[in-house]
């Protein structure tokens, strides 16, 4: 499990002063088997939230404890380097942990359909490239818990249904964390519902009541 003890996430402005809280105080245990659909307006913090949680970022206060294997958020941003190619950015993971390099890669090579742009640098892909590489390493690693910011599927009509059949096949094993825009994608892959405003989540036990709390924030201009 993930657990969140006491936790507060706070940016300051080296300019003139200030600061933007993410998270003030924040308790909570993202238990295994879970779905989680998390939502907020943008600069809410909720990839923020992600970074926490993968450990990317730190806490400015509090403890983050993780039990399992967790992936890095997966989105349009990526999660691979720019410089490196698409191929040694699949090896530099794979050992990170500890999967045998050329399994990973073959089962990248098949599943992203990037070609000879897997062994060009990252840096040359469009978002759509970037976002398949990242998937493909992503679901060939079997985490326990999958981060999502924003997208599960990415490509032309074809693309997307093979990466969510493969999602489907891991998460039957996995639990999974998601920030979405999407009330539809959090309808259909979550079973309850945070809400993130000034520097507080909300959680609520029915998916549908979290989105109906959001898009009244929404409504409302909060």
């Amino acid at each position: 499990m993930i657990v969140f003890d006491n936790v507060s996430k706070v940016f300051k402005n080296p300019r003139g002063g200030g600061k933007k809280v993410v998270l003030e105080n924040f308790t909570a245990t993202f238990r295994p088997g879970l779905n989680i659909g998390i939502l907020g307006r943008n600069g809410a913090g909720k990839s923020t939230l992600m970074n926490l949680i993968s450990g990317i970022d730190t806490p400015t206060g509090g403890r983050i404890y993780r039990e399992g294997k967790i992936s890095w958020p997966l989105g349009f941003k990526g999660g691979v380097h720019a410089r490196l190619t698409g191929t040694q950015n699949t090896r530099f993971i794979a050992d990170i942990y500890g999967k045998d390099r050329e399994e990973v890669l073959e089962f990248v090579k098949d599943f992203s359909e990037l070609g000879s742009y897997l062994d060009m640098p990252v840096r040359t892909y469009s978002a759509g490239m970037r976002a398949r590489l990242a998937f493909g390493i992503c679901m060939a690693i079997d985490f326990e818990y999958y981060l999502i910011d924003e997208v599960i599927a990415v490509g032309d009509t074809t693309f997307k249904k093979k990466s969510k059949k493969v999602f489907d096949e891991r998460r039957e094993h996995a639990t999974l964390l998601l920030v979405s825009h999407s009330s539809s994608l959090l309808r259909a892959f979550c079973h309850i519902g945070g809400v993130m405003k000034d520097g507080k989540i909300t959680f609520y036990d029915d998916i549908e009541d979290a989105i109906a709390v959001h898009e009244d924030n929404l409504a409302r201009g909060k």
